[in-house]
């Protein structure tokens, strides 16, 4: 048997990022956080990240384009964008994600 380690994060206690999100619970080869009431905005920059992202929209309204391509995002819809892929978000409506992402975003300082 693997390791069978529960490991619980409570809210109240989450870990905060350097752009606002919150850390939730993270594994070996997952990690999920939280974007909370993330305000309007254009400006957000383009990225590539070395790992794959999956979200859920659970408030307000954004636009995701990868790679030339453009989705609207609305509650209750979730995304991938593929690890290398180039993207950027552009918040439409103050919005609240969750994301998971693999391997872990914050692991060795990746993230930034």
């Amino acid at each position: 048997m693997g390791d069978a380690t529960i490991k619980k994060v409570s809210g109240g206690q989450s870990p905060q990022g350097p752009d606002g999100q919150r850390y939730l619970a993270s594994g070996k080869h997952v990690a999920m956080r939280l974007w909370v009431d993330e305000p309007p905005t254009d400006d957000k920059p383009s990225a590539a990240r070395d790992y794959e992202t999956v979200g859920y929209v659970i408030a307000g309204r954004a636009e995701l384009q990868v790679e030339g391509q453009s989705v609207r995002l609305e509650p209750g819809d979730s995304w991938l964008v593929p690890a290398g892929a180039t993207h950027t978000y552009r918040i439409l409506e103050t919005f609240t994600a969750v994301e998971a992402t693999s391997p872990p975003a914050q692991v060795h300082g990746r993230e930034g």
